[in-house]
């Protein structure tokens, strides 16, 4: 049961408001929680408005849950109430005299939540509430259509139970009623983002919890399993082992790697390393946010490291010193480098490494007494980057390392590319388990199609992203950046957070109005409107080496000049210059054919692409570099393959305010 007290409505009107905030008082001690007077005279406030609210007989067969906990959020709904007709999401402002737009998405947030995580909400309406116990009186409008989730209603304490008596006559009733037994059997699964997951799992009270409540847990669960009796073996007889988590893109490596790091293997030691600087940039400064500065920051250091940074300090300044950690999980690790690039001195930097990074690593790791372990997530259809060895540069390392041994997904020997195949065929070092392959994808939250589509449109078969589209994909494609900006804003509701993307090397952006890219990618992804520095302020756009194995909301894709049409397939090109020029290196093209598969997998709702309209042949203006029939075979494509026009009507920002009288 995740309320702390349910109880019908005959049952809440039995009780006094003190006794009922008593046991209130009771469940949140037996939760490690300490209690102040304030939240006592709100809870009884709450109770007494919901008292007389509810004391009709309309009523009578409805049933109340106060202090529901929505784990993903963190946060507790102060009640809900199950009608026949409906679920009523209430957010209660004790003495509060206005309806604060921030109230308001916090009301729309949590019934945005129960709708798409909690399987008893999805037959019947989930409307939020807001009540400002002294707020002004206001008119109630209802929506044209009962379903999903309305815009929040606000309303007075005063007003309430002839509110709810409102709304309960305008739903109608159902030809199925809602079911209280039914929604509280129901379950809640919630879907966190990376940040959300990694704070939970960082915070050890709640970790397990969030685990068992997610709803990938069976996914997550099997792959944990596979790389434990891993790990067990190795510890058993002192051997060294190679792990290697495949799957398909946004089903959950990275936060399968970070249960291993905060969760499930915390005890034995464990870092995550990653060459993602801003995924470690992000993640370090959220967890330092909420779990405090020094203490926060501190932890998050240790467990989350840079692995270019992790190498060069045990090759070069502690040579032969074993690290902290017997066990490291190597984030992305088929964008390790190869001994060129990884010995290579650039203006930036100078090489301190002598061999490949595949080989550093397990050179370093081999220093540990008895057994210690690597644990790979590998992101097929990624790599973005010149030097990445891929994982034929792990298997050669392992098989001529003695001691160590590989057991990886048959996935992992069957990539169409030699250098993205850890071996050809059966190897005496390597053992297959297909549990290390995560099928499921998880960042699309409503329709997980999405990432075959997206494969689909990438390899050019537009047949068959349409027969996946016919089913429902969440792109949606406009040729106008300010209609972009407004639909990325109405699908945003509630707590949900929208951002721009771009490829860095989509150049001519600037020349249609989006010329910033983010120059602080912690504060894009965590701040919020109106800071403009924030993702969702729509100003600066975020590229695929800013939003790597991080996520929005919402993205709004803006589709550069780097990857267009031409003769009925895709043209990868650069910018040099003043001009295009095509590209011609088959690892140069999977660069940037990858860049928009990166891009296009980065939303857990919906993608809004902005394709320019660019200039036409025989305009004095015409530039170029912005073909408008070029830019128009993009569109046309998209389209073909699925992508749904973005409706004019829907760039209306939604109603935020409540009707006063």
């Amino acid at each position: 049961m995740r309320a702390w007290l349910t109880l019908s409505v005959p049952e809440m009107l039995a009780e006094t408001p003190a006794r009922i905030a008593g046991r209130l008082a009771y469940a949140q001690a037996g939760r490690h929680g300490t209690l102040e007077l304030t939240q006592r005279a709100a809870w009884e406030s709450l109770v007494a408005g919901l008292q007389a609210a509810l004391a009709v007989p309309e009523a009578r067969g409805w049933t109340v849950l106060l202090e529901y906990d929505l784990l993903r959020l963190e946060k507790r709904v102060d009640a809900i109430i199950l009608t026949d007709r409906a679920t009523l999401v209430l957010e209660w402002k004790d003495r509060a005299t206005a309806f604060e737009k921030a109230a308001l998405r916090q009301a729309e947030d949590y019934a945005l939540d129960l709708h798409d995580f909690h399987a008893g909400c999805r037959a019947h309406p989930v409307l939020p509430i807001l009540v400002a116990t002294h707020g002004p009186r206001t008119r109630f409008e209802a929506p044209l259509l009962w379903q999903a989730v309305p815009t929040a209603v606000a309303v007075n304490a005063a007003e309430l139970g002839d509110r709810l008596l409102e709304v309960w006559r305008d739903i109608g009733a159902p030809c199925r009623p809602l079911d209280a037994a039914s929604w509280l059997a129901a379950p809640y699964r919630p879907v966190p983002s990376v940040l959300e997951a990694a704070a939970m799992l960082f915070d050890r009270h709640r970790s397990a919890e969030m685990v068992h409540a997610r709803a990938d847990a069976a996914n997550l669960t099997r792959t944990t399993d596979a790389i434990r009796r891993a790990l067990a073996d190795a510890r058993a007889h002192g051997t060294r082992v190679a792990v290697f988590v495949t799957g398909i893109p946004g089903a959950g490596k990275t936060l399968c790697g970070l249960n291993v790091v905060f969760g499930a293997l915390r005890d034995e030691g464990a870092a995550f390393l990653t060459g993602n600087v801003p995924l470690v940039t992000v993640l370090r400064a959220d967890l330092a946010r909420r779990h405090g500065a020094r203490g926060g920051q501190r932890q998050a250091q240790t467990a989350l490291q840079n692995v270019h940074r992790f190498l060069e300090t045990y090759a070069a300044a502690r040579p032969g010193e074993a690290p902290e950690a017997r066990i490291i999980v190597f984030d992305e690790a088929q964008r390790a480098w190869d001994a060129r690039q990884s010995t290579r001195d650039t203006q930036r930097r100078v090489s301190r490494l002598t061999m490949s990074e595949p080989a550093h690593t397990l050179e370093i790791m081999a220093r540990h007494p008895g057994w210690s372990a690597v644990v790979c997530l590998i992101g097929n259809g990624q790599e973005i980057n010149t030097g990445e060895a891929g994982l034929r540069e792990w298997g050669e390392v392992i098989a001529r390392s003695p001691g160590w041994r590989a057991v990886a997904a048959p996935r992992a020997l069957s990539a169409s590319e030699a250098a993205q195949r850890l071996a050809d065929g059966p190897a005496p070092w390597l053992s297959l388990d297909p549990d290390l392959d995560l099928t499921v994808p998880m960042r699309a939250v409503a329709q997980p199609q999405g990432a075959a589509w997206v494969d689909a449109l990438l390899r050019g078969d537009s047949a068959a992203a349409a027969a996946i589209a016919a089913a429902g994909v969440p792109f949606h494609v406009t040729r106008d950046l300010e209609a972009l900006r407004g639909g990325l804003r109405r699908r945003t509701r509630g707590e949900r957070r929208c951002g721009l993307v771009a490829s860095a090397g989509a150049k001519r952006l600037r020349a249609d109005g989006l010329g910033t890219q983010c120059d602080d990618v912690a504060r894009w992804f965590l701040d919020r409107w109106p800071d403009v520095r924030a993702s969702d302020a729509l100003e600066a756009f975020a590229t695929e080496y800013d939003c790597q194995g991080l996520e929005l909301d919402v993205v709004g894709l803006a589709w550069g000049g780097d990857f267009i049409r031409g003769a009925g397939q895709w043209v990868p090109r650069q910018f040099r210059g003043s001009a295009w020029q095509a590209v011609r290196h088959p690892q140069e093209c999977d660069f940037i054919r990858n860049t928009y598969r990166v891009l296009l997998t980065r939303a857990r709702y919906e993608t809004v692409i902005w394709v320019p309209r660019g200039t036409r042949r025989g305009d004095p203006w015409h530039d170029g570099t912005r073909d408008a029939a070029e830019l128009d075979a993009i569109a046309d494509f998209l389209l073909a393959c699925g992508a749904r026009p973005l409706a004019p009507a829907e760039d209306a920002p939604p109603r935020t305010a409540p009707a006063l009288l």
